[in-house]
């Protein structure tokens, strides 16, 4: 099916499923960050309606990214996705109860002048934005302590936990990361996006949650190499296996989650890019170069997102429970077809979706103005 072996291809598809969700954090992320910005930086509707239609016209478009994740854990990780999906539910939900307000939301917020009515949208539209980018950390902060289920001898899984022991204090840094990551992100966006006041609120919010986003992700790596133990595969797993995890050994030790580092010192250049396009895209801010200011702040969502992969590689889903059940990239995999055909569609239609999204922007280029939308009140968001 393709030119490559099994192993290269579970390589491959480690490879597209973390461009998948960088993909999901850039180009869905700036609309969850603006939405978080929504009641805070529009100090009147209009400027609020201006806030909104930066993103209306394309925020389904990138929702796809998310869909597309998941599909493409479901085909390729089907262990990660039966553990996760299940273990998770409820945090999952909580996730997509949360997006149900986006599409009422721009739809209907302004089919009513009441203030009441739009102001209640707009907190509905905050709150699409704020909880699924704090409950994303917070799950990747729980991947790193462990996920607690475990596997039977017939693969039969059993996860153990609740919804409340996921909020735990590191968990929650991690969402604390990822939620200032994305409320930058957004803000960075409306600089590009707007003009005047809200121009001008976007890029002191930049630098607020900017300045808070670098604190915690520092101290987010300390605590994992000096308060968190990692998990090392200490037996020679076969790399052509699939969905076994249990034909490994699996050990917890101390500062095992930076041992990557030390093998591929290359693997640096992800915190060094996360910190690094945080600091640059704040300066590009600052002296109002907003296009090289949102370049960086993508940057800054892939350096970082790459840190938790590059750390946690080969495992996917860590069990605190049971070590050995924790799924790789080795044994929680499809077939060799499976991912064969996957790739082959994957290379044909990933830079048709690139290309049609690239358009889609430039078209839609410009700064949205209060002058606009006082002009298209009866069309606009």
């Amino acid at each position: 099916m393709t030119f490559f072996n099994y192993e290269m291809l579970k390589l491959i598809w480690w490879l597209f499923i973390g461009v998948l969700l960088i993909g999901f954090a850039v180009m869905d992320g700036f609309d969850l960050g603006v939405a978080c910005w929504l009641p805070f930086l529009g100090k009147s509707d209009n400027e609020r309606r201006v806030i909104i239609n930066t993103i209306g016209p394309t925020w389904e478009g990138n929702q796809t990214w998310l869909v597309t994740a998941g599909g493409a854990i479901f085909a390729a990780w089907p262990l990660v996705y039966a553990a996760a999906f299940s273990g998770l539910y409820v945090a999952l939900l909580l996730v997509l109860f949360a997006l149900f307000f986006r599409p009422v939301g721009f739809d209907y917020r302004s089919k009513l002048a009441d203030p009441r009515w739009r102001n209640g949208w707009d907190w509905a539209l905050f709150a699409g934005g704020a909880i699924p980018a704090l409950v994303f950390g917070v799950a990747f902060g729980n991947l790193f302590l462990g996920v607690p289920f475990h596997y039977d001898d017939t693969l039969r899984s059993f996860y153990t936990g609740s919804f409340w022991q996921l909020l735990n204090p590191f968990a929650l840094l991690c969402g604390v990361v990822s939620l200032t990551m994305l409320m930058m992100h957004g803000a960075v966006y409306l600089q590009l996006r707007t003009d005047g006041a809200v121009q001008k609120r976007a890029q002191k919010a930049a630098l607020f949650t900017g300045i808070i986003c670098v604190l915690a992700f520092a101290l987010a790596g300390i605590w994992i190499a000096y308060g968190i133990d990692g998990y090392i595969i200490t037996s020679t797993q076969d790399v052509n296996s699939a969905l076994n995890p249990l034909a490994k050994t699996v050990q917890k030790s101390a500062g095992a989650w930076l041992s990557n580092y030390q093998t591929y010192p290359w693997m640096m250049f992800a915190p060094a890019l996360g910190f690094g396009g945080i600091v640059l895209s704040l300066l590009s801010a600052h002296f109002n170069n907003e296009r090289t200011a949102f370049v960086f702040s993508s940057l800054t969502i892939a350096g970082i997102i790459l840190t938790a992969g590059f750390s946690m590689f080969p495992f996917i889903m860590p069990s605190s429970t049971d070590p050995v059940s924790s799924l790789t990239i080795w044994d929680a995999v499809s077939s060799q077809k499976t991912l064969g055909i996957m790739f082959v569609v994957t290379i044909i239609f990933l830079p048709l979706i690139l290309i049609y999204t690239s358009w889609v922007y430039k078209v839609l280029r410009g700064k949205v103005t209060v002058q606009s939308i006082k002009d298209n009140t009866h069309t606009a968001y």
